[in-house]
């Protein structure tokens, strides 16, 4: 009787001790699991962060570039931009110089041009010319196209309505309306000779130099 109860004592401390290890087992999954879901909380917060970076970056980088293309927009608007001289409108700088370098090398020279290109003519020098009221004066009666004293070469002619007259490049009255790419702006040689891209005198294309209008390759001597 005696080995029984005791028996019972240890069967009872046995089961207590088997309740308290369950306990403590259940207790440390939980505390692993709570660990594990911190763990996890913050890896997203660190996902979300680093998501959010790249966001912003991106945001940022996409800005930039839009504003590149806006500018790039923007300057291809002023380009296209026509620019109106009397009657005569022009899209760019080339097709505008192209006009008056034709105009310059199929005029017959000492040979007043009409009413039309009186117009453009004049509205080239109020635009374009540095000092139009000095150039101009009291007023034209009339464009020619002449051989340049100097330069034996073919250049606009204005004579004013005193009678004077005085010469002009119009290849500078366009670079300053319409800047023109840079083989045809008129480049000095270090000697107060101007060099143009298209030659052919003072307004002509230099690398025509003889063909076209007897000029001498020399492109656009820097006139006013």
């Amino acid at each position: 009787m005696a080995e029984e109860k005791a028996t019972e004592p240890t069967q009872a401390n046995q089961e207590r001790v088997d309740s308290t290890t369950e306990d403590m087992d259940v207790a440390e999954e939980s505390a692993a699991n709570g660990a594990k879901r911190v763990r996890d909380s913050e890896e997203e917060q660190n996902d979300d962060d680093v998501s959010k970076k790249q966001k912003v970056d991106k945001s940022v980088e996409e800005e930039r570039l839009e504003k590149l293309e806006e500018g790039e927009g923007e300057e291809d608007k002023e380009e296209s931009v026509p620019v109106s001289l009397g009657p005569k409108s022009f899209g760019s700088s080339v097709e505008m110089f192209d006009y008056f370098y034709n105009l310059l090398h199929y005029w017959p020279p000492n040979l007043t041009v009409n009413k039309y290109e009186h117009m453009v003519l004049l509205e080239l020098l109020k635009k374009g010319h540095s000092d139009p009221e000095k150039k101009i004066g009291g007023g034209i009666q009339a464009f020619q196209v002449r051989y340049h004293p100097m330069w034996k070469s073919r250049c606009f002619f204005l004579i004013r309505d005193d009678d004077t007259m005085d010469d002009f490049s119009f290849r500078k009255c366009v670079d300053k309306i319409l800047p023109l790419p840079e083989d045809m702006k008129i480049k000095s040689d270090g000697n107060g000779k101007g060099h143009g891209g298209k030659g052919g005198g003072g307004s002509g294309r230099g690398g025509r130099g003889r063909g076209r209008g007897r000029g001498h390759g020399r492109g656009g001597k820097s006139r006013g």
